[in-house]
């Protein structure tokens, strides 16, 4: 059983997006258990996700995203990587520049399927499929250099909290990243 399984089925619940999401991902896994863990799975895959808070928890480290032309978290495919909050880390500083991150808690704080629409990436087209996210939090330092990383963003900025709701565009983001904040807030 490979480590994103056991995380998954251990996961529990606590409101009903994450408990019907859980059962379903259970299913994906079940179907292709094989090849879910990287992007063989043309039908849905494993990915990792995270909101980079700076010390105090006032901003959040966020990338303006090429595709979607959001604000957005980081995150990415696992691409074979079993520990999912190793895939969330490396896709922090490979998106954002930053050389130094750290898990806030080690556990994942949320767990949800991420509808991808057909789009273009670097010349080829890449169908409509589900990501089968686990979602943490992290935390870096505001002084650390920040560097776009343009075949996936554009932008790459500390973003105060209480300005997320007029920066993001995907609406439908929103309650995965106000869940996840609340999450972090309350563990203080």
């Amino acid at each position: 059983m490979y480590q994103y399984q056991r995380q998954i089925r251990e996961y529990r619940p606590t409101c009903e997006q994450e408990e019907r999401d859980r059962k379903l991902m259970l299913q994906y896994l079940e179907l292709f258990s094989e090849t879910i863990g990287t992007r063989q799975c043309e039908i849905a895959h494993m990915t990792a996700s995270s909101l980079i808070f700076n010390k105090n928890r006032e901003k959040l480290l966020m990338v303006y995203h090429n595709i979607y032309q959001s604000w957005s978290w980081t995150g990415g495919h696992a691409d074979g990587e079993e520990q999912l909050l190793v895939t969330a880390m490396r896709e922090a500083k490979e998106e954002t520049g930053i050389h130094e991150v750290r898990p806030i808690r080690e556990e994942a704080q949320s767990l949800e399927i991420l509808p991808v629409w057909g789009h273009w990436k670097r010349g080829r087209y890449v169908s409509a499929h589900q990501h089968l996210n686990l979602s943490y939090l992290l935390e870096a330092d505001e002084e650390d250099v920040l560097k776009v990383k343009p075949d996936e963003n554009s932008k790459v900025a500390w973003i105060p909290l209480e300005k997320l709701g007029e920066m993001v565009s995907e609406r439908e983001m929103m309650p995965f990243y106000e869940k996840l904040i609340g999450r972090c807030l309350n563990a203080l």
